[in-house]
């Protein structure tokens, strides 16, 4: 999620642990931890492109480093502002590691992937409830938090929580009818998915994305969930094959091995990007629902010696229009009745 909603979540825990006494202090520590864990983004090196995908939502995100990870960002909190806080350490690192503790969780509900049960499994956990940016999740969640914390009571982050709650149980639903909507299309056109996956578009729980894998293809379209499920018909591409696409690439090179690093991060949904010569993408996310343009991708450099990496994309040109698009979707604008 966005360091904001982080933040917000990471403060209502600590919060609701309080009453009228170190509520608002509570809050504030709280919401530093929240967003203490998304400083794995400074891991990454100039000299390897793709470093940062492999530590962003990894260890600083699990589960069994909430401890340390509150630790440290209690250790900064205490050495910035000691004999100022009113409280002694441990009330800190308590206050730090609660909010902390909500980060992974709250990434986890996303379709990113993070891996919560690190170092014991690196697999990502991609619950695809809620989109990485939602003002509906997010602003009624700050909102209470900072009435609690003027208020000095713990009552208001439990109202955060609970609509935290609220708002991720909907999530699930939404997530299992585009789901069932989604596999049913699939079949209607004759396909036996491999693998079919939906996750909320940006901002809302109404449109979804739809991408399911065939033999040879991955298919893309966007289904809205309202009263009843409407697909917003999108497009296909040809699934990566290396040896097709790049025929004078080494599989043993350095770009031949950073496409494998790309097709874990990417969970193995590569295709070779159609406007961009020389991308590998990933095919999992774009702005538009039903949209086969990519949001990031690795460009490979024929030219390149063997110890060359690639070098890693992102692509968000156009947005005010994409977003316009977007936007029609969510109030209902196209698309078919399905079933």
């Amino acid at each position: 999620m966005d360091p904001l909603t982080q933040g917000a979540l990471g403060a209502a825990l600590p919060l609701a642990t309080r009453g009228r006494r170190f509520a608002a202090l509570a809050g504030a520590v709280g919401f530093a931890g929240g967003m203490a864990a998304d400083l794995d983004v400074l891991i990454r090196s100039a000299a390897d492109p793709l470093l940062f995908l492999e530590y962003h939502r990894q260890f600083t995100h699990s589960l069994a480093f909430v401890p340390v990870g509150g630790l440290i960002c209690a250790a900064a909190l205490w050495a910035l502002f000691r004999g100022r806080l009113p409280v002694g350490f441990a009330h800190v690192w308590l206050f730090c590691a609660l909010g902390y503790g909500t980060h992974g969780l709250l990434d986890a509900a996303t379709s990113y992937g993070t891996m919560l049960f690190w170092p014991f499994s690196d697999a990502r956990v991609a619950f695809s409830l809620v989109s990485v940016v939602d003002p509906l999740f997010t602003l009624p969640v700050l909102a209470l938090v900072v009435t609690g914390m003027v208020r000095g009571s713990g009552r208001w982050g439990r109202l955060a929580l609970a609509w935290a709650a609220v708002y991720l149980a909907l999530g699930a639903l939404q997530h299992n009818r585009a789901l069932a909507a989604g596999a049913a299309l699939a079949a209607d056109r004759g396909h036996a998915p491999a693998r079919l996956e939906v996750k909320p578009s940006f901002g809302n729980l109404l449109v979804w994305r739809l991408v399911y894998e065939t033999a040879d293809r991955y298919h893309v379209d966007a289904l809205r969930a309202g009263r009843e499920v409407r697909v917003i018909p999108g497009g296909t591409l040809a699934k990566l094959d290396v040896a097709r696409d790049f025929p004078g690439l080494d599989p043993a090179s350095r770009q031949g091995r950073d496409i494998g690093r790309f097709a874990v991060f990417s969970d193995g949904y590569l295709a070779r990007d159609p406007s961009r010569p020389g991308h590998v993408m990933d095919v999992r996310y774009s702005f538009l629902p039903n949209g086969t343009a990519p949001l990031w991708s690795i460009r490979l450099d024929p030219g390149a010696g063997p110890d060359a990496h690639v070098t890693f994309h992102t692509h968000r040109r156009d947005a005010a229009a994409r977003l316009g698009a977007l936007w029609r979707m969510i109030v209902g604008a196209g698309g078919q009745p399905f079933r």
